[in-house]
This record gives C-alpha cells, sequence and structure tokens, in this order.
C-alpha cells in the first residue's frame, strides 16, 4: 500500500485527489512540510512524500507521474507524441502558473519578514493574467490536453485553487467554467474533504 506524506493544504493535495481518481487504497499521513517525519524521509523537508515499498518518492509532478504511468489511467503512453505534448503542457503550467503562484506565496507568508517584497506581488498577478489568457485562447477540449483528463488537469485545477485564495483575478470564462468543473469531481472533492 502506498503511504503519502503532505496535507491537502500542499501540494499533496495533487498527489490524493490522483490517488482517489485512480481508486488505489493508501495510508495518507497529513505532515506539515518541514516536520520531523518528512524530514527523516526527504532532507529538504518538502511535501508531498510517497513511500512505494519502502522507497521514497519526492516531487507532486514526478509521483502524479510515476502512478499514472505504473497504472496506465490520465496520461498518455511514454515515447508518444501526446505524452511530449502532455510533457510539454504540464511544464508550461508549473512555468507559468505555479511558479508565479509559489513566489507569491513565499512573499505573503513563507520568507522572514524581512526578506518578503510586498510590490512584487502585483507584476504577479498581471503575469498570471496574460498567463491565464493565453491558456484560454488555446484551451480546446473540456481537458486541457482535450477529450481526456491528464496530470496537467491536476496542476492547473490546484494552482486555480491557489489563485482564488491568493485573489489573483481570473475573468477567461472557458477557465472558470473548466474550473468549476474540475473541482465537482468526485474524487477532487473526496480528496479535499481529508
Amino acid at each position: 500500500m502506498y503511504q503519502l506524506y503532505g496535507s491537502t493544504r500542499t501540494r499533496a493535495m495533487r498527489v490524493i485527489w490522483l490517488l482517489d481518481e485512480l481508486g488505489l487504497p493508501f495510508e495518507h499521513f497529513a505532515e506539515a512540510p518541514r516536520s520531523d517525519v518528512v524530514r527523516a524521509l526527504n532532507v529538504s523537508g518538502k511535501v508531498p512524500v510517497l513511500v512505494v515499498d519502502g522507497v521514497t518518492l519526492t516531487d507532486s509532478t514526478a509521483i502524479m507521474t510515476y502512478l499514472t504511468d505504473k497504472h496506465g489511467r490520465f496520461t498518455h503512453p511514454a515515447g508518444s507524441v501526446a505524452r511530449a505534448q502532455q510533457d510539454g503542457m504540464t511544464q508550461m503550467l508549473l512555468d507559468e502558473f505555479d511558479a508565479v503562484l509559489w513566489t507569491s506565496a513565499r512573499h505573503s507568508f513563507i520568507l522572514p519578514p524581512e526578506q518578503r517584497l510586498a510590490a512584487i506581488k502585483d507584476s504577479l498577478r498581471w503575469e498570471f493574467s496574460l498567463h491565464a489568457k493565453r491558456l484560454a485562447s488555446r484551451f480546446g477540449g473540456p481537458f486541457v490536453m482535450g477529450e481526456a483528463m491528464t496530470v496537467p488537469d491536476i496542476i492547473l485545477t490546484h494552482c486555480l485553487t491557489w489563485a482564488a485564495m491568493a485573489k489573483f483575478e481570473m475573468t477567461e470564462a472557458v477557465l472558470l467554467d473548466y474550473y468549476a468543473r474540475m473541482r465537482a469531481r468526485p474524487a477532487y472533492t473526496s480528496a479535499l474533504a481529508r
């Protein structure tokens, strides 16, 4: 059985959601980042951490890629053009959405107060809005990659949740509709309830 460490308030939510979508049993330990338990598994203290047969896996995207490859769902086959496109979308979302939102969070409550730059958040909101408009213009299906839900959908929905919490404005109707549909998925609501 998989053992997952990290609370739903972190990127561990992505993995919890995927595990629920896959219908896989797992033990969940809602450990905070940098807790003694997490540091014993991951020297950086970051979550999520997934333990598989005594082996520790880290990074939400790496864990999700492992799980989807292993269980053959929510991904395109490795080595296919569709997988390369999926991986490209994953990297774009991490670069243009996750990184922007993470930088905002760091300057809001993570960095020591003397290291925070409040003014940076205006430029981050502008950047987020620009990226959201670009993504909306190329949105081609019910899911970010088209007809099938894949790893990028979990990343994007999680980022849009962060954006809403951080009061990043999003006006693109296609993304607002997508976000509402993704949050209504039974596996999303069950993961959130943990």
